[in-house]
This record gives C-alpha cells, structure tokens and sequence, in this order.
C-alpha cells in the first residue's frame, strides 16, 4: 500500500430515526492522498537478442517467429524491445529484440539505460555481430563492455555469439578472422545469415542446449525481517499506533507475523 484512502463518508442508513426511515441525505467521504508514480517494465524472455544498432537482429527475431518488428536498413529502426516465439520441436524459446546498443549506452546514451535493464531479465544472450563493420570485433567488446559499466552481473550471464550478414560478397575473410579470434576466446559461436535464414536453425539448437544446461532460477525473498508501523483505529476520530515484526522464511517463502 503506498496511499492512504481517505475517511469513508456515511451513507443515508445512519442517518435513519424514528421519524424518518429512508432518509435522502448522505455524507461525502474525506479526499484521498495521490501520487505520481513511474513504473518500469523489464522484459522477461529466455533469449535476449543484443548487439550494435544496425547489426541484424529484428531481421532475425522476423525469421525465427512469427513477430513482425520494423526493419529497415539503418540504425535504430527499433526504439521498443519486440518478443516473438520460436517453435522447435515440440517446444517454444521466448525471444527479445533489445534495440541497439551504443558506446556510452551505461551513461543513458541513446536510451541506452532503458535498453540495457531488459537483458537482466534474460537467461542467454545472443550477441549478434555485423559481419559488414568496418570493427566487428570492436563492436563485440564495446557492447560487452557497456554491459559490464552497467551492471557487473551481466558480465556472468552465458553469451552465444553470432556473426551476421555472411550472405554479403566480401565478408569470407572476416568470418575466419572472427572465428578464429572467438576460438581463442573459447567463446560460443555460429555463422548465420538473418536474411536468407541461413545457419539459424543449428544457432538455435546450440542455444537451446545452452538454455537446457542452465540450472534453473529460484528466487528469494530479499529481506529476513521488515518492521512495519501500522495504524490501528479504535473509535471514530482516535488513532492509536502499534508496531509489530514480519518476518520472512527464505527458503518455505512463508511471512510470519
């Protein structure tokens, strides 16, 4: 509860007597209190899609689900992140676009704090990587290190990259680089092309399996006790204030009073 109601007004039954049973009058109940509140909505998804603006990743969510972002060729063609669903045998993946992230994102950057929250809520990231960059692997740490400056848990969170737009003529030689420099790292890695769909089917596999691997989420109760001060009413225009413990079992998730 975080307003107080006002006092509630009397309605015309009490002010019934003798004389008059049904009366016709009734008493107006006391203003409540108001507040302006700004909620945020973190996304919850198995997978999280993230990368540099421009890098693939709504052409993908389009190609792996049935969700229709808005694509087009140039960045931020996503300002809201999309969900769609990807079927495979017998089972659906939850999938997020997380709008493209920029140098600088941690610092609010290009709504960059508001696309960053989203990928706490996710089991696995995709990090999609633009074959065509003239950096590529300068994105990849760019992106990661934002992450990091951001939150220091996300640096823990299993990432599975994959280089993109390996259709483009010229681009052979930069996926061996990329390869051969994610093999060192002993990184997780697969080659696709979002557009013809090429490669996303093995990606897939390999990050549902990644998904199977994770042990699964428990979430507990944050606090082990909480005082709370609450107010009692015992007659019309008297308040008395008692105080009493509420505490928390971690491990049952039972409140006790």
């Amino acid at each position: 509860v975080l307003l107080e109601g006002g006092r509630g007004g009397r309605g015309n039954g009490s002010f019934k007597h003798g004389t008059n049973r049904a009366p016709t009058i009734a008493e107006n109940g006391e203003i409540g209190k108001e507040m302006w509140l700004e909620l945020e909505l973190k996304l919850v998804a198995d997978v999280g899609i993230i990368g540099v603006p421009n890098a693939g990743k709504s052409t993908l969510l389009s190609m792996l689900s049935n969700a229709k972002p808005k694509i087009g060729n140039y960045p931020f063609t996503t300002l809201v992140p999309n969900l769609g669903v990807y079927e495979q045998e017998g089972q659906g993946t939850v999938l997020a676009d997380i709008p493209g992230i920029l140098e600088g994102a941690h610092t609010g950057l290009g709504l960059g704090l508001e696309f960053l929250r989203h990928c706490e809520r996710t089991r696995v990231l995709i990090h999609l990587i633009d074959a065509t960059s003239m950096d590529p692997m300068g994105d990849y740490d760019a992106i990661n290190t934002e992450l990091v400056l951001f939150k220091e848990a996300l640096a823990d969170k299993p990432q599975f990259a994959v280089i993109n737009k390996t259709d483009v003529t010229g681009t052979e030689e930069v996926v061996e680089e990329l390869l051969e420099e994610f093999a060192q790292r002993n990184v997780p890695v697969a080659v696709i092309s979002a557009a013809t769909g090429a490669g996303t089917k093995e990606m897939m596999r390999s990050v549902r399996k990644l998904l199977a691997d994770l042990p699964e989420e428990v979430v507990e109760p944050v606090a082990t006790s909480l005082a709370v001060r609450v107010k009692k009413q015992k007659k019309r225009g008297t308040d008395k204030f008692e105080d009493f413990e509420v505490e928390a079992d971690r491990h049952a998730g039972v409140y006790y009073l």
